[in-house]
C-alpha cells in the first residue's frame, strides 16, 4: 500500500536535518504499515477456498418425511439477514416498547424470524438451514472498527474521573464473571453456559454474546449462542428499567443539582468527533485497508495464542488489540487519514448483519432445560449493579449530581449496552438538568475502554474453567 506523503518544501540547513532525522524515527513505523496489503493478501488465500465451496453449494428444497427442509446458501443467507434487518428497523419505528427499551433492530427482526422457524420446528412442516460463512467475517470486522475507536488520547483528556469510572467498569466486570462461574455449576449449569451470563453479555451485549457463543460452540456448547442472546436480551430491559429510577433516588435523597461550572476538559468529547475533512476515494480505501489489516494480523496473533495455551482463543480478542495498536500508532505517524465515522459506519453495518443472521439462527427451543439456573444468576447480576451503583460507586465518583447521572449509565453498560447506558442518562437529564461530565465519559467507557479489560480477564476465566468438550467428540 503506498501512502501520500508530506508536501515538499524548500528545506535546507537545520530545518533539513529536523526533516531527515524525523523521516528516519518513522520509517521502522511507515514500513510496518505498508505490510497491510501482503496480510491482507495471506488472509484471504487462506479463506478463499473455504468461501468458494460455501458459493458453490445452491440454494435448494426438499421433502424429508413430509417436511419441507430449506437449504439456503451463503449470498441468499446473507440477503434474508439485511432483509429481516431492515424489517426489524421498521417494526421498531412503530413499536414504543422496543424504542424505550433500546432493542436492536437485528434482534428484533433476528427473533422474529427464530420464532418463524421454532413454529417450523413444532409443527413439522418445514425446516430451514442457512450456510453462514460470512457471519465470522462480520464479526471480526466489528469488533475491529470497536478497537479502532479506542484512541489513548481519550486517557489522557478525560482526566481521574474517566480513569476512575473506567476502573470500576473494569472491576465490574470481574466480579460478572466471578459470580457466574460460582453460582452456574453449583445449580448442576456448565461453566460455559455459566460465563455466557456473565460479562460477555452484560457489559458486551449481543454482539460479544454472538462472538464468544460461536467460541464456546467451537468448544462443544450448542446453546451457547442461544444462552448468550437470551442474557443480552434480557440484561437490555432490566438496565433501562432501573437505571432511571435509582439514580433518581439518588438525586431526591441528596438534594443535588447540576453543576453549572465547567472544571472538566470537554476537548475529550473531540478526539472521535467529526473533522469536516474530506475523504478522497484513496482514503476510503486506507481506511478500509486498515480494518481488513487489523482482521488479518488479529487473527493470526489469536491462532498462535490459542495454539500457545492450548485452546480455542476468540479471534475478536486478537483483532482488538491489533486495532487498538494501530489507531494509536497511526496518531503518531499519520500513515492515513483516519476517520472515525466511516470506521464507526462499517462497524454499525459489521454488527447488524452479524446479529440478524445469529439470531435468525438460534434454537430457542434447545433453551427449556437451562431456564431455572439461568434466571437464577441474571438476578445476582441485576442485583450486584444496582446495589454497587447505589451504595459504592456512587460514593467513589464523589457523591455529586454528576455522578448520579453516571449511575444511571452504569447500570445501563453494566447490564445493557452503550445505547441503553445514554438513554437512562438522557432520561435524568432531560428531567433534573444536564449532566456533561457523564455524557462524554460514560459512553467513552461503554463503547471502547472497558474492552481493553474485560476482554483479557474473561480469557482467562475461560482458560480455567471452561473444558473443551470437542477433544472427546466421537
Amino acid at each position: 500500500m503506498v501512502f501520500a506523503a508530506g508536501g515538499t518544501g524548500g528545506f535546507c540547513g537545520k530545518n533539513f536535518k529536523i526533516l531527515k532525522h524525523q523521516t528516519s524515527k518513522y520509517k521502522a513505523i511507515r514500513s510496518f504499515f505498508a505490510l497491510q496489503d501482503r496480510f491482507i493478501v495471506v488472509n484471504l488465500a487462506i479463506s478463499i477456498n473455504h468461501i468458494e465451496r460455501s458459493v458453490r453449494q445452491k440454494m435448494n428444497f426438499q421433502v424429508v418425511d413430509g417436511s419441507l427442509v430449506v437449504n439456503v446458501d451463503m449470498v441468499t443467507a446473507v440477503a434474508v439477514a439485511a432483509l429481516l434487518l431492515v424489517l426489524g428497523y421498521f417494526i421498531k419505528s412503530k413499536v414504543k416498547f422496543l424504542v424505550k427499551y433500546c432493542i436492536p433492530a437485528p434482534v428484533v427482526g433476528g427473533f422474529l424470524f427464530m420464532l418463524f422457524t421454532w413454529f417450523g420446528m413444532g409443527s413439522g412442516l418445514f425446516s430451514v438451514n442457512f450456510v453462514t460463512t460470512l457471519q465470522p467475517f462480520f464479526m471480526l470486522a466489528f469488533f475491529t472498527t470497536v478497537g479502532m475507536g479506542a484512541s489513548l488520547s481519550l486517557l489522557k483528556k478525560g482526566g481521574t474521573l474517566l480513569v476512575v469510572y473506567w476502573l470500576i467498569a473494569c472491576i465490574l466486570s470481574i466480579f460478572q464473571n466471578v459470580i457466574a462461574v460460582a453460582i452456574g455449576p453449583a445449580l448442576g449449569l456448565e461453566s460455559a453456559y455459566a460465563l455466557m451470563l456473565g460479562a460477555m453479555t452484560m457489559i458486551g451485549g449481543h454482539g460479544a454474546a454472538a462472538a464468544y457463543g460461536a467460541t464456546f460452540e467451537g468448544m462443544g456448547y450448542p446453546a451457547a449462542t442461544l444462552v448468550g442472546a437470551s442474557a443480552a436480551t434480557f440484561g437490555l430491559i432490566i438496565s433501562v428499567i432501573f437505571g432511571g429510577p435509582l439514580a433518581r433516588r439518588l438525586i431526591e435523597k441528596h438534594n443535588l443539582k447540576p453543576d453549572t461550572t465547567e472544571n472538566f476538559d470537554t476537548s475529550v468529547a473531540d478526539v472521535n468527533a467529526l473533522t469536516g475533512q474530506k475523504l478522497s476515494g484513496i482514503d476510503v480505501v486506507k481506511n478500509v485497508a486498515a480494518i481488513l489489516f487489523c482482521m488479518a494480523l488479529g487473527s493470526m496473533i489469536s491462532r498462535w495464542i490459542g495454539t500457545l495455551i492450548r485452546m480455542d482463543f476468540p479471534a475478536i480478542v486478537g483483532t482488538l488489540f491489533v486495532a487498538v495498536f494501530v489507531r494509536n500508532l497511526n496518531e503518531k505517524v499519520r500513515a492515513y487519514k483516519f476517520d472515525f465515522k466511516l470506521t464507526e459506519g462499517i462497524g454499525d453495518v459489521m454488527l447488524s448483519l452479524f446479529l440478524s443472521m445469529a439470531l435468525m439462527t438460534l434454537r430457542l427451543w434447545e433453551l427449556v432445560d437451562l431456564f431455572a439456573p439461568m434466571f437464577v444468576i441474571l438476578f445476582a447480576q441485576v442485583l450486584l449493579v444496582l446495589f454497587t451503583g447505589y451504595f459504592i460507586v456512587f460514593r467513589i465518583l464523589g457523591k455529586t449530581y454528576d455522578a448520579a447521572v453516571m449511575v444511571a449509565g452504569y447500570v445501563g453498560h453494566g447490564l445493557g449496552a452503550t445505547p441503553t447506558a445514554i438513554v437512562n442518562m438522557s432520561a435524568v437529564n432531560d428531567r433534573y438538568g444536564f449532566s456533561r461530565k457523564a455524557m462524554i465519559i460514560v459512553p467513552i467507557v461503554g463503547a471502547f475502554l472497558v474492552d481493553i479489560i474485560y476482554h483479557p480477564q474473561t480469557i482467562w476465566f475461560i482458560r480455567w474453567f471452561v473444558a473443551d468438550l470437542s477433544q472427546y467428540a466421537p
